[in-house]
Order: C-alpha cells, then structure tokens, then sequence
C-alpha cells in the first residue's frame, strides 16, 4: 500500500542531499534553465558524472532573462521552497540576504481578507523578499559553481531514444544540429514545453493536458522605500468575490536596492493599474493604509503588465507508456495561478521529489514511475489549493471536481477563521506555504476549530 500523500509530503520536506556522492550514470541532460531546471541540475549533480543545461539564454550573463517574461512581476518564494533551497544550496539564505534581498519574519507581514487584517501566526517560518532576476540569479550562480555542471546556449529540438529508452536531446546551436547524449534527460521548458509534442512524434502517448481558464491580468510597480529596514515586509490583502470589485488583490514587497514591489491584479476584463496614476489610485483607495503609503513613493520606472491564461497540467504519471531516463519538472509539468505565490516551492519540492527517487537507486533502464508518483502528490496539492480558490471566481465555469460545492463551503470556513483564530491560522500557514499536505486541513478538529471560531467572530 502506498504512503498517505501527507507523509509524502512530510518525506519531502525532510528530505536532505546525500552526504557523498552516489554515482548512478555517466550524464545528465537538463533542458530548459529556470529555477526548476537549476535545481534539477544541482540534485543530478550528486548522482551524476556531468551535468548539462540546454537554454537559450546564455546562463552565465547577469540580470533578469528574456527567457522569463514574467521576471519583472511580483515573485513570493514560501517558506516550504526557502527552508528546501537552503537545503539544496547551504548559505543561500544568508548570500541572498548580502545581495539585499530582504528577510521576512511572520511579525513583519500583514495579510488581509476582504480588509480584515488576520491574526499574526507566530511561528518560525520565515519568507524571503527579493525581485526574481536576484533569487533566480543566485540559484544559478551557485549550480553552475558546481565543478560537474556546464551549460549549452542552443535550441533543444527533440529527443533521441534507444527502443525505450531515452538516450540525448536534439539541438540547434547557430543553425547546426547535433545531439547532447546523456543516460537521464529533465525537462525543465516551462509552460510551452514541447515534450509532449515530441513524444507524439517518436511514437509514444501525448499525456493529457488539463486546463482552468482564469484570465489574470496583473501589473507591477517600483517605488522608492527610504528606510533601510521596514518593520513592515510584506503585505497581501485579497478581495473575495463576494466582494464583487474589479480589483482581485494587491500586495507589496520589500526588495532589494531600497524599492518596494507592489503588485495588483483583476480577472477578466478587470486590467487594474495599467497606468501609473491609476496603479497609485488604486492602491490609496481600494487597500490598507500601508498600501497608500507606499504608493506615496517615489515610482521607479513604469508599470509591468503580465497576463495569465489559464492553469495547466500535464498528466505525465497517467501514461501506460513513457521512456525510461525522461522526467518532467516546475511549470514543464503543472503552472498554477501565480496570485498564489507556489511556482518556485513547487519546483523545489519537484527536486526534493527527484533526490528522493534517485537516491533509492533506481534502474534507470525502465521508467521512472516511483518519481512520477511522488510529483503527483505535489502537483495535485498545489492544483487543489489554486484551482479551488480559482473555481470560486463568478468568470470561471469548472470543470468543478465531485463535492465541490461541500469543500467549497468547508474550505471558504476555514480561510474565514484565519482573520481571527491563530491555530487555525497556523494550520493554514502550513498547507498554504507547501511545508503540509492540504488533508491535514480536512480534519474534524480543524473544521470545528474553525466553525467555532466564526461563530465567535458574529
């Protein structure tokens, strides 16, 4: 019988690198060089001989990517991805703190609902603030230090396979094909990943890919922030849609070189803060006082709009065919409403997911259905969570799960008594920054808690 998916999720954010090196093949290929694609790499560093990253983007150059458009746009990394990076990379926090990103201690964020300020949960999770090019720029500095680790600037076209086996990816580099062979292939490309498609043509099954249409439509600004150490560092408030206001939510966070994040989002036709003067408008007058203050800033540069389809998966662990040596990681596999702050977490539990395969040592020779079945128990946590909250919005038209309309109510009791009841807060803090599977949400003593707790607050 297979492990709960919550002690799953409890060997996930347990999980340590090995102490020593464990060979298990000559070379790993890693395409596509993101976060997920990074972290993948480091994990295959202690397992491997080599490691290769294909990107586009040249990954030794600085600053933000133009293989991550959305890198100007507001980034939270949870305190379940922070406490794993550490993991994975000793001294990131501290190195990330030198650059200037910004610590963030539960006492320092305030979090709203519908303009109810919650109670503070105070624990010792912490959250780190930082604009995405540094974090994303830090994670590769420390992977590509890696004296087994190197990169390839190219095109990846295809894969090569023996029978059944994945063998090496095809590449364009400048115009000239070759092939990057290697015993173990990751595939890191993201949302457009072309897996799926290159599966097709060698013959295989296409998994299913599954789709919630939500039109987000987010924009983000910079400001000014004078004091070297707020005591504020983050804020988030949400607007419910029983609300029924153009505005979803607004956040802001402080960044490294003395700026302010802030963030704003609407759904549908809702594009809030496109310009300056009504990004600042905004802000003053729909959110918390603190959100009018730092709209009182002076703003750096111009707003940076984004738009967000939908959420997407693809069901790789559903195939009854796949090759063997071939797996999938981040946004390649499963991209969520970014308004929830989950994608860098996700990818890093997909690493833990793939030392925790690789460390069991596996033949590599057949498909690796064990890791496929660990990284279902991330991607249908983080799906649940995302797309339940997704399934409440007045545009958004299912596919709506079986019970919706019972863990829609139960779900809506719990995040009410967040506002007021700590250990229901707590509890909540724990699933929503990926350190506790959702399950242990769905438990008699958390829903009474929370039924009691809104019954106090009337």
């Amino acid at each position: 019988m297979p492990p709960s998916p919550a002690r799953v999720f409890a060997a996930l954010n347990a999980q340590r690198p090995p102490d020593e090196a464990t060979p298990l093949m000559d070379k790993a290929v890693v395409v596509g060089g993101s976060v997920a694609g990074l972290l993948a790499a480091r994990v295959l560093s202690d397992h491997a001989q080599s490691v290769v990253i294909i990107d586009r983007d040249d990954l030794h150059a600085t600053g933000a990517r133009p293989g991550v458009p959305q890198g100007t746009q507001l980034h939270a990394l949870l305190p379940g991805g922070l406490a794993q990076l550490e993991q994975l990379l000793p001294g990131f926090r501290e190195q990330a703190v030198a650059r200037g990103a910004i610590e963030a201690p539960p006492a320092t964020r305030r979090n709203y609902l519908d303009g109810r300020r919650k109670v503070v949960v105070p624990d010792d999770a912490d959250s780190l603030a930082g604009s995405r090019p540094l974090l994303e720029g830090l994670i590769r500095q420390q992977v590509l230090r890696l004296p087994n680790v190197k990169t390839v600037t190219a095109r990846a076209t295809g894969l090569v396979l023996d029978g059944a086996v994945t063998t090496g990816v095809r590449c364009d580099v400048g115009g000239v094909s070759g092939v990057e062979s290697g015993d173990f292939v990751v595939d890191a490309m993201g949302r457009s990943s072309r897996l799926s498609d290159w599966l097709e043509q060698a013959g295989w099954e296409r998994p299913v890919t599954r789709r919630m249409t939500v039109d987000l439509n987010y924009a983000t600004a910079l400001f000014r922030r004078p004091e070297a150490s707020p005591e504020l560092t983050i804020a988030l408030a949400l607007h419910s849609p029983r609300m029924g206001l153009d505005v979803a939510g607004a956040a802001f966070f402080a960044i490294e070189d003395g700026r302010w994040m802030a963030m704003m989002a609407g759904y549908g036709d809702n594009r809030p803060g496109r310009t300056a003067e009504d990004f600042v408008r905004r802000l003053r007058e729909q959110f918390p006082p603190e959100f009018g203050e730092v709209a009182g800033g002076e703003m750096l540069g111009d707003v940076q709009t984004y738009r967000h389809a939908d959420s997407r998966r693809r069901d790789f662990h559903a195939l009854e065919r796949f090759p063997a040596g071939l797996v999938s990681v981040g946004d390649a596999v499963a991209s969520f409403n970014p308004v929830y702050g989950q994608g860098m977490t996700a990818a890093a539990l997909h690493a833990a997911g793939l030392s925790m395969y690789l460390r069991s040592k596996p033949d590599l020779g057949v498909p690796a259905r064990e890791f496929l079945a660990v990284q279902k128990v991330v991607v249908d946590a983080a799906w649940s969570m995302s797309t339940s909250a997704d399934l409440a919005l007045p545009h958004v038209d299912g596919p709506y799960p079986r019970g919706y309309r019972i863990t829609s109510w139960l779900s809506n009791q719990i995040v009410t008594a967040t506002v007021t009841d700590v250990s229901i807060a707590r509890r909540f803090n724990q699933v929503v920054s990926m350190r506790e599977h959702p399950s242990s949400l769905a438990t008699p003593g958390v829903v009474l808690g929370a039924l009691r707790a809104n019954r106090r607050a009337r």
